[in-house]
């Protein structure tokens, strides 16, 4: 019988004792009875199953279970264990961002996620950005020490995890990672070299199934290892998961999808068509430009709201501790309620009769107080600054404008969107009405909005679950249209015209000024 219907499953077949009567060798045995379970023409061995499997068929009665893996037509066998051990089958489901490696754990039998956990991804330690680890990489022995601090700190972390939840580490049997291409790279010890080089062209887009040993996975070295194919430089595998993640290549209307890390990455499409780009967007709205920016984790302020009646600014953190920094929900926030009440005008910019003492002059900054160092979890005042601001208009401004220039290459208007998904970190604390009132995402109906959080680690998820996950992601790759946003004139005029708040066309924000009309402007 089959335990799943996954393409990593668990077949139970129901295997007779050899006898001088039949007489078939013990792997033939179990090949045909697997090949008439899983209705296919060819299960494959690998050397180092064929020297073992004998000897635990007899160990065990040739009551057996035996774990396999899709394989094209065919399928792979990945080990036997007994019949009666009821230790599961598990996966390990990766997402590795350029900051962050987030690990889950999950019970292929049962389709369900037992526990995951995040770390810094150690390569931060050779450069903070990707620019800088490519040309690390270039170095001697550079790329292999990219590589060794990526998949000894992952291994570290599976294990940790693995433990905590009882999972045998040969039981967990499969793999999928999601990242970006460059990440892709430098996990599997590819040269990233031509990413950033004219006319930035990977080493591979598209890749075969690997297995754990492959690639130095602390795992069951026959597991297979989905690793999520790119569509090029700058259109990497957690895009393609993000999709999986969120069913855009499976809906009848029309969908975006926005997932803001390093870039901001835009696909649009349904269940016919798919069309992707990639804009320099994300640094500011990720918290990373401003003075006090975080990525988001405990005493970080995620939202900003403001008091009824009174306009003063109400101040959230993750955890509920003292603030200690802001993250891109925190500041897209903190902007919008600073221009709602009068703080901050349409050029974004301060104005000091609104501010009052909270504005302060440090070396001809014009800098905000947000948090009073008495009320800090740092001990020191956390304040936004003018060229904080300047930075997020311009990030906003290039969302806004990425947004408008793909979905008007293919004649849609804003009202022809079904919905539109918000993904990443980024997207899990998000308000879509401060990023309304910005300017930075269209006027649309709240509703229309929809949060996803992580699809990468989601998307990777599902390609270790779906039994039909391995095709689908194919389709989904070889639907892709992707557009290069060169910098012309058309470009930098919708730019331009973006570059205030909510826009200089404030006819296209109608909700804007009803929501300035209801706030009370605070006391200076």
């Amino acid at each position: 019988m089959n335990a799943s219907s996954g393409w990593i499953r668990t077949v139970s077949p129901d295997l007779e004792k050899p006898s001088l009567q039949d007489n078939t060798a013990d792997v033939d045995r179990l090949v045909k009875v697997l090949r008439r379970e899983l209705e296919c023409l060819e299960v494959r061995v690998d050397l180092p199953l064929l020297k073992i499997v004998p000897a635990r068929l007899r160990e065990w009665e040739y009551r057996v279970s035996a774990v396999v893996a899709k394989e094209g037509p065919g399928w792979r066998l990945v080990d036997v264990f007994p019949r009666e051990d009821d230790s599961g089958v598990w996966g390990v489901a990766v997402d590795i961002g350029t900051s962050t490696v987030v690990v889950r754990i999950v019970d292929l039998e049962n389709r369900t996620s037992v526990g995951e956990s995040g770390f810094v991804n150690p390569q931060t330690a050779y450069g903070e950005d990707i620019l800088t680890r490519i040309h690390f990489a270039s170095n001697e022995d550079g790329l292999d020490t990219l590589r060794k601090v990526l998949v000894e700190r992952l291994n570290k972390e599976i294990a940790r995890l693995a433990q905590a939840h009882a999972v045998p580490l040969k039981r967990l049997v499969g793999a999928s990672l999601a990242g970006n291409t460059t990440m892709t790279h430098l996990f599997l010890g590819l040269n990233p070299f031509w990413i950033c080089r004219e006319p930035y062209i990977p080493a591979v887009n598209r890749l075969d199934l690997l297995t754990a040993s492959q690639v130095g996975l602390g795992i069951h070295e026959a597991a297979p290892v989905l690793v999520f194919p790119n569509v090029g430089s700058y259109f990497g595998g957690d895009l393609i998961a993000g999709i999986l993640a969120s069913g855009l290549d499976r809906r009848e209307g029309v969908s975006i999808l926005v997932d803001v890390g390093t870039n901001a990455e835009v696909v649009l499409g349904n269940q016919d068509w798919l069309m992707a780009c990639a804009g320099a967007a994300g640094p500011a709205l990720e918290g990373g430009v401003a003075r006090m920016g975080m990525m988001a984790g405990p005493g970080v302020i995620d939202h900003v709201g403001l008091e009824a009646g009174t306009g003063e600014l109400e101040i959230h953190t993750i955890g509920e501790g003292p603030p200690v920094g802001i993250c891109g929900s925190g500041l897209i926030d903190l902007v919008s309620r600073l221009f709602l009440t009068g703080r901050i005008d349409m050029r974004g910019k301060f104005i000091p009769e609104a501010c009052g003492e909270r504005l302060v002059d440090e070396d001809g900054i014009p800098t905000f107080t947000v948090v009073p160092e008495d009320a800090s979890g740092t001990g020191e005042a956390l304040t936004l600054s003018q060229p904080d601001v300047d930075a997020l208009m311009r990030s906003k401004a290039a969302m806004y404008t990425i947004l408008t220039t793909i979905t008007g290459m293919v004649g849609l208007s804003w009202q022809d969107l079904d919905r539109f998904f918000v993904a990443g970190t980024f997207g899990s604390y998000i308000d879509p009405q401060s990023a309304v009132t910005l300017g930075m995402i269209p006027d649309l109906p709240l509703d229309t909005y929809e949060s996803l959080g992580n699809t990468s680690l989601e998307g990777a998820t599902e390609g270790l679950l779906d039994g039909e996950a391995l095709p689908r992601i194919e389709d989904i790759r070889d639907r892709i249209t992707y557009i290069e946003l060169n910098v012309n004139q058309e470009f930098m005029n919708l730019f331009s015209a973006a570059k205030f708040i909510p826009h200089t066309d404030r006819a296209l924000f109608p909700s804007v000024a009803d929501w300035e009309a209801a706030v009370p402007a605070p006391a200076p």
